[in-house]
């Protein structure tokens, strides 16, 4: 079981890729979804876009590489191929261990760049949704991930000083996030599987 230390008073987690391995299955859409526009997508460009919202990552790939693939019709069309895949998500078990470790002991909360309808799917297949005091997704922030503000209004929701919650990210921006909220950080991916 992944240790919390004891002044810690709420849990904050990222959802793709921290609780659910659907990071394969995002990338598969991802492939498809710009396929149609010509455009490619390279797996380590993807893993550098982690935890950033749809919509703002197409944004980057049309200003960097010249592209003018129409924003939110792809980012439509990418969430729709993610959906159909979502049935085969995996729960990564040592986050889970530690959700259902704590239900009911201290407030948790799911701080995710995706959107909120997919997180709350992804949390109901997982049997983890009666177990989260709060969802904050990309819709409910101005500024996505790296920008502090999905982890701040996470702990605002479940009422706990940024300071005395501990966060669980899987990706770069992710990690930069939570810190910058004032949170102490897991990288789940390094934790052994």
């Amino acid at each position: 079981m992944i240790p919390i230390p004891p002044h810690i008073r709420g849990l904050v987690f990222d959802c793709d890729g921290t609780i659910a391995d659907t990071m394969p299955a995002h990338y598969k859409a991802w492939v498809v979804a710009l396929g149609e526009h010509g455009v490619e997508f390279p797996e380590a460009l993807f893993y550098e876009f982690g935890g950033m919202p749809t919509p703002k990552i197409i944004e980057i790939l049309n200003d960097r590489h010249g592209h003018s693939m129409p924003v939110e019709e792809t980012a439509r069309k990418k969430e729709i191929l993610f959906e159909q895949t979502l049935h085969e998500v995996l729960p990564i078990e040592p986050v889970v261990e530690v959700i259902r470790a704590y239900d009911g002991k201290l407030p948790m909360a799911v701080a995710t760049g995706g959107y909120r309808r997919i997180a709350t799917k992804t949390l109901q297949l997982l049997g983890l949704w009666d177990k989260i005091d709060a969802l904050v997704a990309a819709e409910d922030v101005t500024h996505g991930k790296p920008a502090p503000d999905v982890f701040l209004e996470a702990a605002r929701r479940i009422n706990v000083d940024p300071m005395l919650c501990l966060a669980f990210e899987d990706a770069n921006l992710g990690v930069q996030s939570a810190t910058a909220a004032g949170m102490a950080v897991i990288d789940v991916r390094k934790l052994p599987r």
